[in-house]
């Protein structure tokens, strides 16, 4: 097992008996993502880089097109070669060669509703929070933009479709499973929101998740009526070590939410964000207090035994990618 977890301040390599390193110091991350071949990793302040060796070295990618702060990332789960970027100010990319050359999908922000889009910290812009392709047809993904839409394409990029009514504004990440067509989870500021219908319409059960600024989400693997989210009541206590209380809640089909234990949640705790193994049914989560999995849907959680450095307990956790 290879696990990489972007810090705010840092990029942790673990491998299956513990040993880590830190990575990409200095810089300010914003997502990761992996595949046997290559480990990518958006920062803000200097793009995208990429490890071609398990995360040994790493070097900066896609500079001479991706010239905004990378956001987001995904990997087709058809194609590991066909990577996604999303960045701010909002514009998606795609590779089709691992990431040796890039391709601006344009249209996005000539959609109607891009007027009403703003990042409240930096209001006069908005980026790419999350892409998340179909795992049933790899030219459609749903792109969720902080803040203000969750749109879609179904031809790759080539046209965009704007934000249904009632679709949470606030996206933070989403989830597919690739056994339940046309479902899709999402994790959202405004709130939790899930659809049958591919997004055309959405529902929102909230009963028993009381903190509703909602972050990560992650489907069980062998169980998709089951659901995980990390909230907090609003962004200073999801994202500020010195005034943090984050949880983590668990919604079963026909359910209320539940709030969980056995991992690190409560005061001091930055939301988590969440890694699924669909190989060995494993969840994975990562906080500024360490790396945790469950092999049982989160009803138990261990901490996996990994040398997490200090500085880490007051940063928040960018992203977490996991590799059997």
């Amino acid at each position: 097992m290879n696990l990489y977890a972007a810090m705010r301040g840092g990029l942790l390599v673990a491998d299956g008996t513990g040993t880590t390193d830190v990575r990409l110091e200095g810089h300010d991350l914003e997502c990761v993502s992996a595949t046997t071949d290559h480990v990518y990793c958006g920062t803000f302040d200097a793009g995208l880089f990429r490890s071609d060796d398990g995360g040994e070295t790493f070097h900066s990618v896609g500079g001479e097109t991706i010239r905004e702060s990378v956001m987001s990332l995904a990997i087709d789960p058809s194609d590991p070669e066909t990577v996604w970027v999303g960045t701010e100010p909002s514009r998606v990319y795609r590779s089709e060669d691992g990431g040796e050359s890039w391709v601006h999908r344009e249209g996005l922000t000539e959609l109607p509703s891009e007027p009403q889009w703003s990042f409240p910290p930096r209001p006069h812009t908005h980026h790419v929070r999350w892409i998340e392709p179909d795992p049933h047809d790899p030219e459609h993904l749903y792109v969720g933009i902080e803040a203000g839409a969750l749109v879609q394409t179904h031809d790759a990029g080539s046209t965009w479709e704007d934000r249904v009514p009632d679709a949470r504004r606030d996206n933070h990440s989403l989830t597919t499973h690739p056994e339940t067509p046309n479902r899709v989870w999402t994790a959202a500021g405004d709130g939790y929101a899930e659809s049958v219908d591919g997004g055309e319409t959405w529902a929102y059960p909230q009963e028993g998740l009381d903190h509703r600024y909602c972050w990560s989400v992650a489907v069980v693997p062998d169980d998709p009526d089951t659901v995980l989210v990390s909230s907090a009541t609003g962004p200073r206590t999801a994202h500020n070590a010195d005034a943090a209380e984050s949880y983590v809640y668990r919604k079963r089909d026909g359910e209320p939410w539940e709030q969980l234990d056995g991992i690190p949640t409560g005061d001091g705790v930055t939301r988590a964000v969440f890694a699924v193994d669909e190989s060995d049914n494993e969840l994975y989560a990562v906080n500024n207090r360490g790396v945790f999995r469950t092999e049982d849907g989160g009803t138990t959680w261990e901490e996996l035994v990994v040398e997490w450095p200090t500085e880490f307990e007051r940063q928040t956790a960018r992203g977490l990618a996991v590799l059997p």
